[in-house]
C-alpha cells in the first residue's frame, strides 16, 4: 500500500513533523501492519502525542460509527473515531449527555480514553475513564482484546490515559448521564486576586456541578490571579421560559481564515481584552441561561482558532498541583508568567477531585492551571522549563495530551506509576510497536 507522507502537527501547530498517513475505512482494517505506529483521531492533542516522525500514523477519523445506544439506561457503544460532536447530536435530543467532556467537542471518543480527559466536573465525577464500561483494544500482535475495569483490568487502566501506547482503541462503551434539557444555568462570581479565586472554588456556595475559573493572566501585584469563577448545572424543563425547547439548534460558527501576524497577540492587546472580559463577565450578578455549547465549548464557535497564534504556533502548558501546595504553586506560576511579560491569551483554573485509576492519567486531587503561550522565540522554552521546576517543587505534573517539550527525566518524576505501567506495556507490546514522537521524546516504553 502506497502511503502519503505529509507534514503534520497537533492543535498547537508545534512541532511540525513528516509522517506517513494511513486512513482505514473500516474497523477490520485497524491493524498494526507497520513496525512502529500511533493512532490519531482528530489531532486535537496540542503537541506531539499523535505524531510519529518519519513513521506511520493511523488515522481513525473514518472509523466512526455509532454501534449501539441503550436509550433506557444511557449506555453508548461506538467506534473510537467518532467525535463528541457527532455523539452529542444524537444523545442530547434524547435527554442524555456525556459524563465528562473536555473543552472541545471536536475530539474523538478513542482520544478521550487515551488521554483520560477531564472536565469542569472532575471534582465531583472524576475523569472520562471512570465512566468507560469497556474498550475493544487491538494489540501489537493484531489480536482483539475486550477490556473492562474488571476483565483484563491491568491493561484497561494502562490504556486509560496511556496516550495510545498500549494498542489501537477500536470500540468504546461509555455510560452517559441523564439531563432534563440542553440548557445550563450559569452563575459567575468575580475575585480581585488569586486568594479570592481559590476561596470561590473551594466554597460550596459558589461551586456547582460544573465549575471553571478564568484568570486574567496579565494582572500582577495585588491583583495577581484575579478572575471569574463560572458555575453551572443542567436546567430542569420547568425552569425554562416558554419559548425555550429541550434541544438547541447549533450555533453559527465563525472561522479564522488565515494566520494572524505574530504582533497582534501582545501584552497590551491581551491586557485590554482581559480587562474588558473581567468587567463584563465579573459584572454578571444574576444567574443566566446558556446553551450547553456556549458553556462547555466556547472556542468551538471559532473554526481554526489556533491560527490566532500565527504560523509558528503555540504551546498550551497545563499542569496540576496537589491540594496541599496548590495555592502557593499556582501563585508562583502566575508570578513567573507575569514577570516574563509573555502574554497568555487564555488562562484557566479548575479544581480536580481524587486521582483516577489510570496509571498515566493526569488528574490528581488539586488544581489544574492551563496557559496558552504563543511561540515567539526560544525564550519561551526557558520560561517553560522554569514552570516545570515550580510544578515539581510543589508535587505536581504536566498533562501529556498538551505537552510538546517536557524532558524525560521530569516526566518520570511527575508520573510515579510509570514503572507499573511499563510492566504492562512490555507484556502486551514487547517490541514497542506502538510509539509516538511524544513517547520517544519522553522515553516512554524504556526502562529506567
Amino acid at each position: 500500500m502506497a502511503l502519503l507522507s505529509t507534514s503534520l502537527s497537533g492543535w498547537g501547530r508545534y512541532p511540525v513533523q513528516s509522517c506517513e498517513l494511513e486512513r482505514p475505512e473500516r474497523f477490520a482494517l485497524l491493524h498494526p501492519n507497520a513496525e512502529h505506529l500511533i493512532a490519531r483521531g482528530q489531532g486535537r492533542s496540542y503537541g506531539d502525542a499523535s505524531l510519529n516522525e518519519n513513521g506511520r500514523v493511523l488515522l481513525t477519523e473514518r472509523v466512526n460509527r455509532l454501534l449501539e445506544f441503550d436509550l433506557e439506561h444511557g449506555v453508548l457503544r461506538a467506534e473510537a473515531g467518532v467525535t463528541l460532536a457527532e455523539i452529542l447530536e444524537v444523545i442530547v435530543p434524547k435527554g442524555w449527555f456525556l459524563p465528562v467532556t473536555p473543552g472541545t467537542k471536536f475530539v474523538s471518543l478513542g482520544g478521550c480514553v487515551a488521554a483520560d480527559v477531564h472536565g469542569k466536573n472532575h471534582h465531583h465525577e472524576g475523569s472520562f475513564g471512570d465512566h468507560v464500561q469497556s474498550i475493544e483494544l487491538i494489540l501489537a500482535n493484531g489480536k482483539l482484546l475486550h477490556c473492562t475495569p474488571t476483565e483484563n483490568q491491568q491493561l484497561f487502566w494502562a490504556t486509560v490515559g496511556g496516550m495510545g501506547l498500549t494498542g489501537i482503541i477500536g470500540e468504546v462503551t461509555v455510560k452517559l448521564i441523564p439531563i432534563p434539557s440542553a440548557y445550563m444555568m450559569v452563575k459567575n462570581h468575580s475575585a480581585d486576586n488569586l486568594e479570592g479565586l481559590f476561596t470561590l472554588l473551594q466554597s460550596p456556595a459558589s461551586d456547582d456541578r460544573y465549575t471553571v475559573a478564568w484568570i486574567d493572566s496579565m494582572a500582577s501585584g495585588e491583583h495577581l490571579g484575579r478572575g471569574v469563577a463560572m458555575g453551572g448545572h443542567h436546567v430542569e424543563v420547568e425552569e425554562l421560559p416558554g419559548n425555550f425547547y429541550r434541544s438547541i439548534k447549533p450555533e453559527r460558527r465563525h472561522s479564522i481564515p488565515f494566520n494572524f501576524p505574530a504582533l497582534i497577540l501582545n501584552s497590551k492587546s491581551i491586557s485590554v481584552f482581559n480587562s474588558r472580559y473581567f468587567k463584563r463577565e465579573g459584572g454578571r450578578r444574576h444567574p443566566f441561561l446558556s446553551g450547553y455549547d456556549s458553556y462547555f465549548y466556547p472556542l468551538d464557535r471559532i473554526a481554526h482558532w489556533n491560527r490566532l497564534y500565527g504560523k509558528r504556533g503555540f504551546v498550551q502548558y497545563q499542569c496540576v498541583i496537589p491540594d496541599a501546595t496548590a495555592f502557593e504553586g499556582v501563585k508562583h506560576l502566575l508570578e513567573a508568567l507575569s514577570s516574563s511579560r509573555r502574554p497568555s491569551f487564555l488562562a484557566v483554573l479548575k479544581r480536580l477531585g481524587p486521582q483516577g485509576r489510570g496509571l498515566l492519567s493526569f488528574p490528581m486531587a488539586g488544581y489544574t492551571l492551563a496557559l496558552d503561550l504563543p511561540i515567539r522565540d526560544s525564550g519561551l522554552f526557558v520560561l517553560l522549563n522554569k514552570l516545570d521546576e515550580i510544578v515539581l517543587q510543589h508535587g505536581g505534573r504536566v498533562y501529556l495530551a498538551k505537552d510538546a517539550r517536557l524532558s524525560s527525566q521530569k516526566f518520570r518524576e511527575m508520573y510515579p506509576l510509570y514503572a507499573e505501567w511499563l510492566k504492562i506495556k512490555h507484556e502486551f507490546d514487547p517490541q514497542n510497536r506502538f510509539s509516538s514522537s511524544l513517547s520517544r521524546r519522553l522515553k516512554i516504553g524504556e526502562s529506567a
